[in-house]
């Protein structure tokens, strides 16, 4: 029979209630968004780089970068272990992702070898646990040579671009930009578009900066012998370091990190109570705060270097012990280098460091000139299916374009809270306006055929929603897979145009079944006709 179950009734108008209440905020101005009630939805579809404009920038990551430090890492751990067990080694170096030593006694190259193959660097076993990180290799003459294997160069490759993403996407929410679009590029880069930004040199500022952050004591004496030397070197487990400009000193620290940035929790702008200048405050957890505790309470008396990218933002001189897990900053800073240093250091070290080797500003002209054109499309394709579905059902057609609006309305609360919209989005929702009267082509006809072979009013419309499901749901499940393949394969504009016409599809295919249905059964039960024409 022709009816529809009370509980799918009541489905269909609360969804289609929901939908109107969340798409509603699209068509108001911002002052009267601003001024709706705490309980109704206030946001509207947030548009993508090409409509309102803003930055895109391509950054590449340093893999070699990161290989090198791995390798020096690992070099200065073959070398203390080796050192611990009382071996003897010479020509201990390391080149991009090699090691090599030479053992000098050869009695004990066999322990040398065994110590080295069951060395693990901390810093590789935390990205890949378990993974076999070096090949072994026994040249003569008590050389050994360590070589990155192929399989571990390929996992922590994948690990830090995905690394870098996440950091690359907290700097930027800090920035308090919103809805921006970050996606990695195997192998080695990261795409980065923010809407609404105009100016893309702050980006870069807060990008192109690793924030290594690490808290070493101050090599006083070697300082002292600096100062008159200014060409002298650093003497080894030291090194010299330039203090953050407009200061030209350099002073010379130790190389052992007391705190690193990993033990920061927070970091916010505030000024120095002695000379009123803007600061960075500093906020440990307990780790963190036990071990700064320890060394400012052991070093009394002495002065300590906060370190950041291989530059000394401040030296200061210990007083008294801080027990807090707190601290502060200061230096030559202002109120906007204040802010992006904190922005750095609550959003965590790079893993490596990122260059920029592409970067455009779209202006917000262009963004309105597609915003304009789609709306006119829109339109245009909208009001000519309306047109067309009226002169060839009549009632029924109308039917359909109340269907389709609502179909509009239902995408865009969808597209509202869950994506970003582009021009190829509006391109599929005009392609999805087009696609939504199908379904009901489909119906309509069915019915008219069911009437041409003898069928009644009311068993005609029946057979013909009942005959005409299997062939939507063909018909949708195919184009969905198309709209799926779409956004997995493709990238950027091609996976806007996914988007849209994946939930455009869902939408349709709600409408055209549920809504469609409910309408016609509303209208029989009210108007009670005796003939159908359609």
């Amino acid at each position: 029979m022709l009816q529809v179950p009370a509980w799918l009734r009541w489905f269909t108008l609360l969804l289609v209630a929901a939908g109107l209440i969340v798409a509603l905020p699209n068509v108001l101005p911002e002052n009267l968004r601003a001024r709706l009630p705490s309980w109704m939805p206030n946001q509207a579809v947030n548009l993508g780089l090409d409509l309102q404009g803003g930055s895109y920038l391509l950054l590449e990551v340093d893999l070699p970068a990161v290989q090198r430090d791995r390798a020096e890492s690992l070099m200065g751990d073959v070398g203390a272990a080796l050192r611990r067990a009382g071996i003897a080694i010479s020509g201990l170096e390391s080149t991009a992702d090699t090691v090599r030593v030479t053992i000098n006694d050869m009695a004990r190259y066999d322990e040398s070898k065994r110590l080295i193959q069951e060395l693990n660097p901390t810093m590789a076993t935390a990205l890949v646990p378990g993974s076999r990180q070096n090949d072994v290799a026994e040249p003569g003459n008590g050389r050994i040579i360590l070589t990155q294997t192929k399989s571990y160069a390929d996992q922590t490759r994948q690990q830090i671009l995905q690394q870098s993403v996440e950091v690359v996407r907290r700097r930027i929410d800090e920035l308090g930009t919103r809805e921006p679009s970050i996606a990695p590029q195997l192998p080695d880069r990261i795409v980065v578009e923010v809407p609404g930004l105009q100016n893309p040199a702050e980006l870069k500022e807060i990008l192109g900066k690793t924030a290594k952050m690490t808290i070493h004591l101050v090599d006083e004496t070697a300082e002292a012998e600096l100062m008159s030397n200014p060409n002298m070197r650093a003497p080894i487990g030291s090194e010299i370091l330039p203090l953050m400009p407009p200061d030209t000193r350099k002073t010379v620290i130790r190389r052992r990190v007391i705190v690193t940035g990993e033990r920061l929790v927070d970091a916010g702008v505030g000024f120095d109570q002695r000379s009123g200048q803007p600061a960075v405050t500093t906020r440990f957890d307990n780790v963190g705060a036990r071990q700064f505790a320890d060394m400012t309470r052991d070093n009394v008396g002495r002065r300590f270097a906060i370190v950041l990218d291989g530059q000394v933002l401040s030296d200061p001189r210990i007083n008294e012990p801080i027990l807090g897990g707190t601290g502060q900053i200061s230096g030559s800073f202002t109120t906007q280098t204040a802010t992006q240093l904190s922005v750095l250091l609550r959003a965590g070290a790079l893993p490596a460091p990122l260059h920029v080797i592409q970067e455009s500003t779209v202006g917000a002209e262009l963004g309105a000139d597609s915003i304009s054109s789609g709306r006119w499309a829109a339109i245009g394709g909208l009001g000519l299916v309306a047109l067309f579905m009226v002169l060839r059902y009549g009632l029924f057609g109308i039917f359909a374009n109340v269907a389709l609006a609502l179909n509009l309305i239902l995408l865009l609360a969808a597209l509202t809270p869950l994506a970003t919209l582009t021009l190829p989005g509006i391109a599929g929702i005009v392609l999805t306006l087009g696609m939504a009267v199908d379904a009901n082509v489909l119906i309509f006809e069915r019915i008219r055929e069911e009437q041409r072979n003898g069928r009644g009013m009311l068993a005609s419309i029946d057979q013909g929603f009942r005959r005409a499901r299997d062939t939507i749901i063909d018909a949708n499940m195919t184009h969905l897979i198309a709209a799926l393949i779409l956004f997995e394969l493709g990238s950027g504009p091609v996976r806007g145009f996914a988007v849209a016409l994946g939930f455009g599809i869902a939408t349709s295919f709600f409408t055209s079944v549920s809504v469609t249905r409910l309408i016609v059964v509303t209208w029989l039960n009210i108007w009670r006709p005796k003939v159908l024409k359609i």
